[in-house]
């Protein structure tokens, strides 16, 4: 008999999100109903064991959650025994960094360790790192599976994981985004910081990690709404003055700066006063490719 997938809004069903170290987060299907609040410690079916972490959200979820969810489940709620295991594992991953960065050193491999994560029953032990190319551990892998006698797992993560893991506080004065609420990288680019007409400055718009910072997407789509209802710079309108050219515009008051060209001076207006070819704000067509086309037309000589 074929297995079904739950549906998200089944009553009888409810997905746990449960944090682990590193701020990384996993759902997991409730299938036992084990009494669990938002808080609490919780055991979880893990890769060839189990492992521990705290539980941050208990409901239905989302329908995309449920593909996670329903390969693993909750077991049990964590009792003292386990958090102090828990802690003596914490202990440990210290003690298995030093250890870890002193063999790195020895095969001279280029690459930073981030972080280590002990699995709950010790059945394996992850190591994070960084490095600007991919790297050759295999050596390395087998240098500490002698050492440790379990299971190796090294995977490579990036400088915003690496922001993500270790936490830290924004330009804002607020905890990191990814640290804190954010469960998947969206992706930033320059044009959101264009839009919104912040100062291209490498300063104010990178984050810890180097990269653009993650606030910039939240109100791009805000910023563009608002755009086209704006003329675009260098657009001819007229206004009540007489004809004008944009100069600048002001997203959040609506007001549009125009040269007005009578009376040789600037005025600012709001963009509903004033009225102008709506065709001048499409882009513009691109240019023929003149040494793609000559290459065609030779080759159909």
């Amino acid at each position: 008999m074929q297995k079904q997938t739950p549906r998200p809004n089944d009553p009888d069903r409810e997905i746990v999100m449960v944090q682990f170290k590193g701020n990384r987060k996993a759902y997991y299907c409730n299938r036992n109903s084990v009494e669990l609040r938002v808080g609490d410690y919780c055991l979880v079916e893990a890769d060839r064991g189990k492992d521990m972490g705290r539980v941050c959200y208990v409901g239905p979820g989302k329908p995309q959650w449920w593909k996670e969810a329903e390969g693993q489940s909750v077991i049990a709620p964590a009792t003292a025994d386990d958090l102090r295991r828990m802690h003596d594992n914490r202990a440990d991953e210290w003690d298995h960094f030093d250890t870890c960065v002193e063999k790195i050193q020895e095969r001279r491999l280029k690459m930073q360790l981030v972080s280590v994560e002990r699995q709950f029953d010790r059945n394996k032990i992850t190591f994070y790192f960084t490095a600007d190319k991919r790297v050759d551990f295999r050596m390395l892998v087998k240098d500490l599976a002698g050492i440790f006698r379990t299971r190796i797992e090294l995977r490579q993560i990036g400088v915003r994981d690496e922001a993500k893991m270790k936490g830290g506080l924004g330009i804002c004065g607020r905890t990191l985004c990814c640290s804190s609420f954010l469960s998947e990288f969206s992706p930033v680019t320059l044009k959101m910081a264009k839009t919104q007409q912040l100062p291209l400055s490498p300063n104010k718009l990178s984050g810890l990690c180097g990269r653009l910072r993650c606030c910039l997407g939240y109100e791009f789509g805000s910023y563009q709404k608002m755009l086209r209802r704006m003329p675009r710079i260098g657009t001819r309108l007229t206004t009540p003055d007489g004809p004008g050219v944009v100069n600048k515009i002001n997203l959040l008051s609506g007001e549009v700066t125009v040269y007005c060209e009578q009376q040789a001076c600037m005025i600012t207006l709001p963009a509903s006063d004033l009225d102008w070819d709506k065709s001048q704000d499409l882009p513009k067509a691109p240019r023929p490719d003149r040494k793609k086309s000559s290459k065609q037309e030779w080759k159909e000589n």
